[in-house]
């Protein structure tokens, strides 16, 4: 145990294993198994990505329009009609 965490594996230490005990279906059940967790961190990554995107996205638009309204106010011209 490390940490106070349970180990996952079995008591056989690498020594104890041989490499005939390990065949080519142990290793892509493996392979299979990491592919699926894999998949599952990545849907979760997906969507915090596109919430993440459209926030910033979001923000760009209005950043944009605050300056151009700024933009607009100083180079806008004052028109000053007096009657006779």
């Amino acid at each position: 145990m490390r940490d106070g965490r349970r180990s996952t594996r079995s008591d056989t230490s690498p020594s104890d294993i041989t490499p005939s005990d390990i065949t080519p279906s142990d290793i892509e059940a493996k392979f299979r198994q990491v592919q699926g967790q894999l998949d599952v961190v990545a849907a979760g990554g997906k969507r915090k990505l596109a919430m993440a995107g459209a926030a910033a996205g979001l923000m760009l638009v209005l950043l944009v329009y605050v300056m151009g309204r700024r933009a607009g106010k100083k180079r806008s011209t004052v028109l000053e009609i007096r009657r006779l």
